[in-house]
């Protein structure tokens, strides 16, 4: 599964040393549900998971446990970073086996990547191409 979600209200709160520790952390949770962590990216205001679940872990249940954790971790161990929230949703696209590779290297390419586009731009395109009916009034909060 591509998992993306962004802080709340797509704020810049993701800086180089809080994402240092922030994704290793989010590989821990991971790791303690038995979820693979395939790969961890992102910018300032979001991130992009690759990660595979085990039939006994709903994306919703994955989502909840490392958005949650994260969060909460972040609060406990940053007092610098009490702002720090992620958004209320996140997307979820299923890929298969043989765009591992090129989901990776995209991930790998976030900051490239947003040089050219935004979230919110990129998000849409996601939904878009997959054929996700959205009404924009509920997805970003």
């Amino acid at each position: 599964m591509h998992c993306v979600f962004s802080t709340k209200e797509r704020r810049n709160l993701i800086t180089p040393e809080l994402a240092a520790r922030l994704y290793p952390y989010i590989g821990g949770i991971a790791r303690e549900h038995k979820i693979k962590l395939l790969k961890i990216g992102g910018v300032p205001d979001h991130v992009h998971l690759l990660i595979s679940l085990p039939s006994t872990v709903s994306i919703s249940k994955a989502m909840q446990l490392i958005k949650g954790g994260s969060s909460k971790w972040v609060h406990d161990s940053f007092p610098e970073h009490r702002l720090f929230e992620w958004q209320q949703g996140y997307g979820a696209f299923s890929i298969g086996i043989g765009d591992v590779e090129r989901t990776t290297a995209y991930i790998e390419n976030q900051a490239e990547h947003h040089q050219k586009t935004d979230f919110i731009s990129e998000f849409l395109a996601f939904l878009n191409r997959n054929g996700i009916e959205y009404d924009k009034r509920y997805i970003f909060d």
